[in-house]
């Protein structure tokens, strides 16, 4: 292996989200995946327009992507074809079945708010890409469904790592659907920060949620369900 020889001073970079290095590089275990997903990032950033997307030919195309990809000594497309696969049913890229005259093609996106938002304006004709025909392909879309990221980042603000790791933190001890319903419950009492959130779920997690829905054995296995509660200073372990 020859050995890489530095950054130069001057140099472009790349813009990452920060909720890629939190949430999706700690649940890619495959190298393929990895690879396109970043390869992706170099691609899309510097494009002009709206929506910004790349082909499946001009992926095909791509030096850079092509070496990267081949470089586990595995050749052809099927390294590419794999790696996006993955990627898309992971949820970190939008991809859209679109022709090319005769040709059948696929377009790829980042899974952003906008994008998501311009992937249905395309299908449902709102929106025209030059040289490329969605009606006769069928349109068939692959997208990832909102989450709870998602649903967040729309309706509270800039999903900043700490507060993806707190969701992330808040899926393992809340079912997802209270998640959902304390972000709807923040933005109806106006009150759009992440501690508003956290203090419904702890408030459903110790009184029980208004639909009578409970977390499972909270009630017999949480050792703090009484001193949280109304009369939690009367109450002494």
């Amino acid at each position: 292996m020859k050995p890489f020889a530095g950054f130069p001073a001057r140099s472009d970079f790349t813009p990452v989200p920060a909720v890629f290095y939190s949430l999706l590089l700690p649940e890619i275990d495959d190298i393929d995946e990895l690879k396109i997903t970043l390869q992706l990032f170099r691609l899309l950033y510097p494009r002009k327009g709206f929506p910004r997307y790349v082909t499946l030919t001009e992926l095909m195309n791509d030096a850079n992507v092509g070496t990267s990809l081949k470089s586990g000594g595995e050749n052809g497309n099927a390294p590419l074809t794999r790696g996006l696969e993955k990627a898309v049913k992971r949820g970190a890229i939008l991809s859209l079945q679109v022709a090319k005259g005769d040709i059948a093609e696929t377009i790829y996106l980042l899974n952003t708010a906008a994008d998501r938002e311009a992937l249905e304006k395309i299908r449902e004709g709102e929106i025209s890409l030059t040289g490329l025909d969605v009606k006769s392909s069928g349109r068939a879309v692959a997208m990832a469904p909102p989450n709870v990221y998602t649903l967040y980042e729309n309706n509270i603000g800039i999903l900043t790592p700490l507060v993806a790791e707190e969701l992330k933190d808040a899926e393992k001890n809340y079912p997802v659907q209270w998640i959902e319903d304390a972000i709807r419950e923040a933005v109806n009492a106006n009150k759009r920060n992440w501690r508003y959130i956290a203090r419904i779920l702890e408030r459903w997690q110790t009184e029980g949620k208004k639909d009578g829905t409970y977390r499972r054995d909270l009630k017999k296995t949480d050792p703090d369900k009484y001193s949280r509660g109304e009369y939690g200073h009367l109450y002494q372990r």
